[in-house]
């Protein structure tokens, strides 16, 4: 069972559970920009969710606490976990419970006749609890936006109504253990499958990254700010600084890297007047701005950005590298054309003869494509860059494979 003291300030519980998972070896003593009292308060409520994965390691400086797990062998993300304990009052419920109550029974209600029956519920408890019609109306706006009700004018009057819905979720239970561990507001569907009294997950997962559920409520407000092409104000700060950083930025789009699972948000920096990767694990904070009436003129801005853009390195700015990678292909490996095709990002495949192929792109750093050039090691010809830099680098990693390996 989840700790009783439910939690007000999520971020504050998203930034140890980063801690935990991901700098496991800090001791209590090296967690400075909190008090060990709250130190003490947020792993007590941690190891109330997640205690058969956490664990400790004791040596001569002191105790680290880390959170630890396999995340091939585990069906289902744990990291979840941290959203379904939230604070709420006597009233939250009195609302849930009645409201839904009553609309199951009398179909469709006006604002004042929801009321009527409500004060006719709580008679019993009338001096506890008191609802004013101004209250009842921002909770059916609020259950209105989430889905739940429906409303409807009929003349001069807007009455209010269950949703109606003909989606069985027995139907959909594959597709919910699926979308619950790969999509990036995955904790929906976490939800969703909490209403099932038992399920079979038919899903495993070699590569299963489970941090980005801590950033749900970020990237629930940056997709929106894309949807709507309004502008945001983003606090944040690297694991590497100690200050924060506060940039106005237009959102462009979200990339999710398949190598690590980190999640980032492009988008164009108003001051800086450029565009911009920032990770999500590093956002503290994201606040609404404004609608942009500039905003086609800036996505016009991301069509051409993206034709340069390999990963979320920028670069020298304003500047791209051309680089060129001649390989060699042998008989009946056709598979590897077949790759680089599917590959090449924003690159072109050219065809020499039968046994060579040439890879050609512009990008902006063209040491990110590194790793990816590395894998066609013992089939590379030729590698040309205009950054010179970058075919330094790789040369000198194959005369190191030559000297290591005597080739």
């Amino acid at each position: 069972m989840a700790y009783s003291e439910l939690i007000k300030n999520f971020d504050k519980v998203r930034d140890y559970m980063r801690q935990f998972y991901v700098y496991g070896f800090k001791r209590r003593e090296e967690f400075a920009q909190k008090s060990p009292r709250s130190y003490d308060n947020e792993k007590r409520r941690i190891e109330s969710w997640l205690g058969e994965h956490m664990y400790f390691n004791r040596q001569a400086n002191g105790k680290s606490v880390f959170l630890t797990l396999d995340s091939s062998a585990i069906d289902h993300n744990p990291l979840y976990k941290a959203f379904k304990t939230k604070t709420f009052t006597d009233y939250d419920i009195i609302f849930h419970f009645y409201i839904l109550d009553t609309l199951e029974n009398a179909k469709e209600l006006t604002v004042r006749e929801l009321l009527e029956k409500l004060e006719e519920y709580l008679a019993p408890y009338e001096d506890e609890f008191i609802i004013d019609e101004s209250t009842l109306r921002k909770k059916l706006k609020e259950y209105t936006d989430l889905g739940l009700l429906e409303k409807v004018k009929i003349g001069k009057e807007t009455k209010y109504s269950l949703a109606k819905t003909e989606v069985t979720l027995i139907e959909l239970e594959d597709l919910l253990h699926f979308f619950t561990e790969v999509n990036p507001l995955g904790a929906v569907g976490s939800y969703l499958l909490d209403k099932f009294a038992e399920t079979h997950n038919n899903f495993s997962w070699k590569h299963h990254y489970i941090l980005h559920a801590l950033d749900s409520e970020i990237m629930y407000k940056l997709l929106l700010g894309i949807k709507e092409k309004r502008s945001l104000k983003i606090t944040g700060k690297s694991d590497r600084a100690t200050m924060e950083f506060t940039e106005k930025i237009f959102p462009w789009r979200i990339y999710i890297s398949t190598q690590t699972g980190r999640q980032y948000l492009l988008g164009y920096i108003y001051q800086a007047k450029a565009p911009t990767f920032i990770r999500l694990d590093n956002m503290l904070k994201v606040e609404r701005g404004e609608i942009e009436v500039n905003g086609e003129k800036y996505l016009a801005y991301y069509e051409e950005f993206k034709n340069y853009a390999w990963g979320v390195s920028l670069g020298e700015p304003f500047s791209y590298d051309h680089l060129e990678m001649t390989i060699f292909v042998a008989e009946e490996e056709e598979f590897i054309v077949q790759r680089l095709k599917r590959e090449q990002r924003n690159g072109t495949v050219e065809k020499i003869d039968d046994h060579t192929y040439k890879y050609v792109v512009n990008t902006y750093d063209a040491f990110e494509l590194m790793p990816w050039l590395r894998t066609f090691m013992g089939r590379i010809i030729q590698l040309e860059c205009t950054n010179k830099k970058v075919e330094k680098y790789f040369y000198d990693d194959a005369m190191l494979m030559k000297r290591v390996y005597g080739l």
